[in-house]
């Protein structure tokens, strides 16, 4: 090799590294702004959650004291509590908190709020998930077969799963439940929180029982985590299905009716090239928008079936906390809740363009 291959070998390995810029990725450069939009809407929950939990019956400092405590024992509560400042002043008290990633301490647990929230977090998410799961896996299938066969016996049974499923109510269907699996079957276990008293916890990795005891390869305490989950994840998903399929069933009848479909069928295509391929590929943008939605309210709006079957959840927490008037609490629910509609509405953005490139973030 001559001295200048190898002067010139050297120079380009010598060359600096150019960084690597958010603009030079327009998907990146998209989630960033995504991101960047978002701020905005998370000030506004911070400053409105804290303004409404002041606006709640009922005064903290007398329920901490207690029920004997006089007035003066209840001011020196207030006065440790905070609460005796200016409105504006326990504002900025609180923001400063949040700074450093203080959620505040619940007064009816006594625990820090982070810490309430990272363990009930969890087993609100294994139950929506689960539910979601069970019931995407009935009501997709459910409303193609009845899109494709229009007024025959399964668009009927859709119709009646759609109609049972808004009818009913969560509380009522997770009694019946009970009923039928555990008291006159005793197929089911005691619905009595996410894991039997003959168990142990498993060590906790992910929160997720199934997934922490997957991962310890302790199957018996999986067996257990899954038949405590079973009747409340069925609870919901009689719930969520309605919605799913009937969004399934109205966008697969509107793309089978498209004019690209019959070329389709005109070209020869096979039936289940046309249905698959093509109809429910473009029948999921609003299936997923269905998806989205869905899964917000119900993480939010399970706390029925978390207090039917006993569920340590985020909902049931958030209802204790407004029943006591625990500020910081309820505060914590609804600014993780937000977070949470956040980054779910970034994880649609890019499943869309994910499912059908054509659409980018710029066109939503």
């Amino acid at each position: 090799m001559s001295s200048g291959s190898i002067v010139s070998s050297t120079c380009a390995r010598c060359r600096p590294v150019k960084p690597v810029s958010v603009a030079a990725y327009p998907r990146l450069r998209a989630v960033a702004f995504r991101v960047a939009q978002s701020i905005p809407v998370v000030i506004g929950v911070v400053v409105i959650s804290f303004l409404l939990t002041r606006t709640l019956p009922g005064d903290p400092a007398a329920y901490f004291a207690g029920a004997a405590a006089d007035e003066a024992s209840i001011a020196e509560v207030r006065k440790a509590l905070g609460l005796d400042k200016p409105l504006i002043q326990q504002f900025f008290i609180y923001v400063g908190d949040l700074m450093q990633g203080d959620l505040g301490q619940s007064i009816s647990s006594g625990r820090p709020v982070a810490t309430d929230l990272a363990s009930r977090l969890p087993a609100s998410l294994e139950l929506t998930l689960t539910a979601l799961i069970l019931s995407c896996g009935i009501a997709i299938p459910l409303g193609i077969l009845a899109a494709t066969r229009p007024g025959s016996w399964v668009d009927h049974l859709c119709r009646v799963l759609v109609t049972a499923g808004v009818s009913l109510p969560t509380f009522f269907t997770g009694i019946v439940l009970i009923y039928v699996f555990y008291y006159l079957l005793g197929i089911a276990p005691s619905p009595l929180g996410r894991l039997d008293f003959i168990y142990l916890d498993p060590d906790r990795v992910t929160g997720f029982y199934l997934i922490d005891a997957a991962l310890m390869g302790d199957w018996e305490t999986w067996r257990g985590a899954a038949k405590q989950l079973i009747l409340p994840a069925i609870t919901l998903a009689l719930f969520t299905l309605a919605p799913i399929a009937r969004m399934t069933r109205a966008a697969m009848l509107t793309a089978l009716s498209s004019d690209f479909i019959r070329t389709a069928r005109a070209a020869g295509l096979s039936r289940g090239t046309i249905l698959y391929g093509y109809a429910f590929r473009n029948a999921l943008l609003p299936v997923v928008t269905t998806l989205g939605m869905v899964f917000s309210f119900t993480l939010g709006a399970n706390v029925l079936v978390e207090k039917v079957f006993a569920w340590p959840g985020i909902g049931s927490y958030a209802v204790e906390a407004l029943v006591v008037s625990d500020y910081a609490a309820v505060q914590g629910f609804v600014l993780a809740m937000a977070l949470l509609f956040v980054a779910l509405n970034l994880v649609i953005d890019l499943l869309y363009t994910a499912i059908d490139p054509r659409i980018g973030f710029s066109s939503k």
